[in-house]
């Protein structure tokens, strides 16, 4: 732990050094790269040079007590060195949880994907649902939330529908809400009265800027064409809508939701960049897919996650086992349970990683 303490302070002032380059600073996308990592070092760093502080006045009275006769003397230097080995229990301690690895996206913006998936109308009236969860919990944090893209079924349900959620740290609270969503209840459409189960995906991206993915205009094929609305019906002639694809990947990404092709295509390269930064994330961290499979799950959207059981009224989270009964409140946004249960669970996981 001590070796990797030793390295990052080494770091920081490299950083330091380099973010008052003005070779650098004239390099604004490098120098805000080097800001970042600054700002990220910066407080386990100061705790660091603290508990060296700590050790050194620990050493410091070790050597009073050899040296000193003096009976009243000695018992005030024991006192003082009883108040440090407390001190240095605590630093060793908050600097283990500042060694937990931080997720780089945490601070970001977050782009969430809702998909209808099994089931339907029911399904997608679940999507609808889902994306009135999020929305609320973000009014409550205080975020900005904006459609990017939509696609309504006639009677109200979405088939998909993609949001951008603005505010400090969403990604860190929603990160975990990838995957899939059972419901179970007796749907709308069901005159019978039989429960049945359907599903919506749910993918959350961390908002790439354009200092994070860089997208040549070669890279891409945009194609214009009509935007529809609900059933496919023409909601009007111009050429508004905009299909990008990501000829390097084949990621394809379209948007329809605006009247303006600007604005269109400017909500299209958002999620774009999400997504393009998502899967080169993928491939790079490949090799520790298996190390981020701890309790709260992969992340994959293929992952069944939670299920809403409304005859029940219960919610229950598969990944850690927690169910709550106010269903109710959790589809109006209050989700903070789930969240803040998710987030120690990851933690305590980390933690064990670091201590061994």
């Amino acid at each position: 732990m001590f070796e990797k303490l030793k390295q990052l302070a080494e770091r920081y002032q490299e950083l330091t050094r380099l973010i008052s380059d003005p070779e650098v600073i004239a390099k604004q996308n490098e120098w805000q790269k080097y800001t970042k990592e600054h700002a990220v070092l910066e407080e386990i760093v100061t705790v660091y040079r603290e508990y060296k502080r700590v050790l050194e006045n620990i050493a410091e009275n070790e050597g009073l007590l050899e040296s000193e006769s003096e009976p009243e003397f000695k018992e005030l230097v024991e006192l003082d060195l009883a108040e440090l080995e407390i001190k240095k229990a605590t630093l060793e301690k908050e600097l283990k949880a500042l060694l937990v690895p931080r997720d780089p996206n945490d601070e970001k913006n977050v782009i969430i994907e809702i998909r209808g998936g099994t089931g339907g109308e029911e399904a997608a009236l679940f999507a609808a649902d889902l994306l009135k969860m999020y929305s609320r919990y973000a009014e409550q944090k205080g975020w900005k939330v904006e459609m990017l893209a939509s696609h309504y079924t006639d009677i109200g349900g979405f088939k998909e529908a993609i949001v951008m959620i603005e505010g400090k740290g969403a990604y860190s609270r929603l990160k975990f809400e990838s995957g899939v969503h059972r419901v179970q209840r007796v749907p709308v459409t069901e005159s019978g009265g039989r429960i049945h189960t359907s599903a919506a995906t749910v993918a959350v991206l961390p908002e790439a800027e354009e200092v994070d993915v860089e997208i040549s205009p070669n890279e891409i094929r945009v194609d214009l064409f009509c935007s529809s609305g609900p059933g496919g019906q023409s909601v009007n002639t111009t050429q508004s809508a905009v299909r990008i694809t990501h000829l390097p990947t084949g990621i394809v990404v379209s948007c329809q939701d605006e009247k303006s092709q600007h604005k269109n295509k400017d909500k299209a390269m958002k999620v774009l960049r999400a997504r393009v930064l998502e899967k080169r994330q993928e491939e790079q961290s490949g090799e520790m897919a298996q190390a981020r499979r701890v309790m709260v799950g992969s992340g994959d959207r293929s992952e069944r996650i939670r299920t809403y059981n409304f005859p029940q009224g219960r919610v229950t989270d598969h990944r850690i086992n927690l169910t709550s009964y106010r269903l109710e409140e959790i589809l109006q946004g209050d989700l903070d349970e789930f969240i803040e249960a998710l987030i120690t669970t990851e933690q305590a996981e980390k933690l064990k990683q670091v201590e061994s």
